[in-house]
């Protein structure tokens, strides 16, 4: 299995990201300077809706997730179109059937994409490849199982204060068990603070 060696690759891949970007970003010089930071912290519920390895079942859960500002695809005067290097970790804990108990975890890093602006509402996008594992307590057959996932999706984030905003998300969430692409969701809503 591969868990350990990838997970780590992708955990140094995420701090050499942090290192180079919060350097470049902080050199370069922007029309539009949002006073509530680069960096984003952000925790919350998520509901992740899966059908995998022969089994219909629902996680309730928590994500958290770290960003860190890369450059402005597009700057103007009032808003610009902000990209991110992000990090996140979902963590499943619910069932719904008698007969299934189910664990779930995700771990993944990639793109965010956000409209950043002065107004209450600011719209973003992200796709997250990474590992997914299953941990089924019945025993048998379903036991512990990990493969390549990814979630895609989006969301909007309403703002509270300076550097605090509350998000609502909704996630495709694609796995890869026994040689097929899984096709599964989640939705969720959390806290986000800007540092």
């Amino acid at each position: 299995m591969i868990k350990l060696p990838f997970l780590r690759g992708v955990l140094l891949s995420l701090i050499n990201i942090l290192a180079i970007t919060s350097t470049h970003a902080q050199a370069q010089s922007q029309m539009f300077e949002p006073g509530r930071g680069r960096f984003q912290i952000g925790a919350g519920y998520q509901y992740q809706h899966y059908n995998e390895l022969g089994q219909r079942f629902h996680d309730h859960g928590v994500n958290a997730d770290f960003s860190v500002h890369v450059f402005d695809l597009v700057t103007g005067a009032s808003s610009r179109l902000s990209l991110a290097a992000e990090g996140t970790g979902v963590f499943g804990f619910g069932h719904t059937t008698p007969n299934v108990d189910a664990k779930s975890y995700f771990v993944g890093g990639g793109p965010h994409v956000s409209l950043q602006n002065r107004s209450f509402i600011e719209p973003w996008i992200h796709v997250l490849p990474g590992w997914q594992q299953f941990r089924f307590t019945q025993g048998g057959i379903l036991t512990t199982n990990s493969a390549f996932g990814f979630m895609a999706g989006g969301g909007l984030a309403f703002s509270l204060a300076r550097h605090a905003y509350w998000r609502v998300q909704a996630d495709y969430i694609g796995t890869h068990f026994q040689h097929t692409v899984q096709s599964n969701y989640s939705v969720g809503s959390g806290l986000i603070i800007y540092f």
